[in-house]
């Protein structure tokens, strides 16, 4: 049993098209067997011997039957001890499997099915069981192993080959999955979960419409398929059918009953009804980002009482977390002004961010106190805290940053107009300003062209490299980068066609984001998709170019950006319609930026 001790725990939440739970009932049945076949052969064993042997199958019965009444902490109990008397016991380790995972014990849950797949290697339903676990830590090679292992002896399994293809869709393998899953539904149009995880297929690679065919079928089929309704309201929405996609929506929610799934829809109804510009609805249901049952939901440590909409702010003491991720807690940032307002001048604000914002933040709003917030993973679940340290009076009220939108953000009309609202250090402007003076002629374009995290569908939402000559052609501007991870091999083929990128000297753009801000100030442009880059770029009042797909909820309601004045936002129709995105980019590029520079004009954000 030391095996299990100390198992750090890293979920990944299920994808559309994984199946599957142990089958209790066939366990049950399998541990009556066994106990009859022990009473045959109990002659043969030594009185102590059949003794054990019955204390063992009754504590696996027990918890078992624990198991069957989803009392998951009383069956992991049960069945470890009766592991402790035997642990060759397949089943045992497999029961406690399920039991570990129903409490969220995923590292714990994926260590004891690997035990039980050794003692059983024949056993195929347990290859599955790990296979699936597997794929819910994100150890994608291995699940992918373990179902093509369950294939090879269970070929026409429609269950097995819908998650194997989702393993392939997560690596960006398309063409794979779309090949398995295509085979799986030749031998069984009538399965509907094929249908559906064919649609995430297509989603995830961008052909939204051409997915929207496949949901229908799925729901075609199987009417009642909630997950399926679930993900073509998403389609509908990027597809502009937003009134659609929330009656999707309000019948998915009625009928599922995982709650990670409920909580999925409550948040995406939320980013719908933003889209629309109902504010007022939409972040009173963006509030469901804190749903327990959502992976990475935050919980945060409560000093004195949690901010409710109807607070009076006048002279209180109050402090607010940054949020999600840090691109977010920039965005969020743009309602700190007016909470300093509300405060009054005997308020007092404390402000919890990412450690690598701190000075720009604390430069940025000066009556405020600007601390960096620590956050630690247990389980599904995010713990953030802040060290407050001496504090000369106790805190009345805290709250997540953007739930103050509920309060300051209820209609467009309320986003204020001003440029930026962070202010970065005027003399590394000037600095860098000279640095790029230094490099060449002008003018001065960064650019950057995806983030850190590409995998699975997120990839959708960037260009491709390859399609950024038009903007890179654009005669007599010197590009700069802005790219803060994994830039060698695209800057490589970028100088092999003959484009040069300079990359500043002296600045680490992934950790040194005071200097960042004051580089951006320094540039004339930025262009790129929505980053963390980006985003503090548009927060100091840099003009941006951003690149976005369909149905980007933050313009609430609008084609632009409100937290953001000085960004333009250039939306492409599809995912997979890039290319119409960099040839607006680089119009704009050319008849904005340049016509400025030719008139000795130029944007000064510092």
């Amino acid at each position: 049993m030391n095996r299990l001790k100390n198992s750090a725990s890293r979920p990944r939440p299920i994808l559309e098209g994984l199946k599957g739970d142990s089958a209790l009932s066939d366990s049950l049945a399998r541990l009556i067997k066994a106990q009859e076949k022990d009473s045959r052969g109990g002659a043969k064993l030594s009185a102590k011997a059949q003794a054990s042997r019955r204390k063992t199958l009754i504590r696996l019965k027990t918890g078992l039957e624990a198991l069957a009444r989803q009392d998951y902490a009383t069956a992991s109990t049960r069945l470890q001890q009766a592991l402790e008397l035997d642990d060759s016991n397949a089943l045992a380790w497999r029961m406690l499997a399920v039991a570990f995972d129903k409490q969220g014990e995923f590292a714990k849950a994926f260590t004891a099915y690997e035990a039980a797949a050794r003692l059983a290697p024949n056993d195929l339903s347990v290859v599955r069981e790990v296979g699936q676990l597997a794929y819910r830590l994100g150890k994608l090679e291995i699940a992918e192993r373990l179902f093509k292992r369950f294939l090879a002896g269970e070929p026409g399994n429609e269950e097995v080959a819908d998650s194997l293809a989702c393993v392939f869709r997560d690596q960006n393998r398309y063409d794979e999955a779309f090949a398995l899953l295509r085979d799986s539904i030749n031998g069984n149009p009538e399965h509907p979960g094929l249908w559906n995880t064919l649609g995430t297929v297509l989603s995830e690679n961008g052909d939204v419409a051409g997915a929207m065919v496949y949901y229908d079928e799925a729901l075609r089929l199987d009417p009642g398929f909630h997950k399926a309704r679930h993900n073509r309201a998403y389609c509908l929405t990027v597809l502009g059918e937003s009134e659609r996609a929330l009656q999707d929506m309000d019948l998915a929610s009625q009928g599922l009953t995982d709650p990670r799934q409920i909580a999925s829809i409550r948040l995406a109804k939320a980013f719908t009804q933003l889209l629309t510009g109902d504010l007022v609805a939409g972040f009173e249901s963006y509030e469901a980002r804190f749903d327990a049952a959502l992976e990475g939901a935050f919980v945060f440590t409560e000093f004195g009482r949690r901010w409710d909409l109807g607070d009076d702010l006048r002279g209180k003491s109050l402090l607010i977390y940054g949020e999600q991720g840090l691109g977010d807690e920039v965005l969020f940032a743009n309602i700190i002004s007016d909470t300093l307002d509300a405060l009054g001048p005997d308020g007092r604000l404390i402000i919890a961010v990412e450690r690598r914002l701190v000075t720009l933040f604390q430069r940025s709003f000066p009556q405020a106190k600007v601390l960096p917030h620590k956050t630690v993973r247990q389980f599904n679940t995010l713990f953030r805290t802040v060290d407050l340290g001496d504090q000369p009076a106790p805190i009345d009220v805290w709250t997540p940053m953007a739930s103050l939108f509920r309060r300051f953000r209820t209609s467009l009309a309320a986003f204020p107009r001003d440029p930026g609202f962070l202010v970065p250090d005027p003399q590394r402007v000037a600095h860098w300003r000279q640095v790029l003076e230094d490099s060449g002629p002008g003018p001065y374009v960064g650019v950057l062209w995806k983030s850190m995290k590409m995998g699975g569908s997120r990839q959708r939402h960037y260009s491709p490299f390859t399609l950024w000559s038009p903007v890179l052609e654009t005669p007599g501007v010197r590009f700069v980068n802005l790219q803060y991870a994994n830039a060698e091999e695209d800057l490589a083929a970028a100088r092999a066609r003959g484009f040069d990128i300079w990359t500043p000297p002296g600045i680490d753009l992934k950790m040194d984001l005071d200097e960042l801000a004051a580089l951006c100030c320094a540039l004339d442009t930025i262009m790129g998709p929505s980053t963390a880059t980006t985003n503090i770029a548009a927060a100091v009042g840099a003009r941006v170019f951003v690149s976005a797909g369909p149905g980007s909820w933050t313009g609430f309601g609008s084609d632009q950006a409100p937290c953001y004045p000085s960004a333009r936002i250039f939306h492409a129709a599809q995912f997979d319609q890039w290319e119409q995105v960099m040839r607006q980019m680089a119009e704009a590029l050319s008849e904005e930026l340049l016509s400025d520079h030719t008139s000795g004009s130029r944007p000064d954000a510092a």
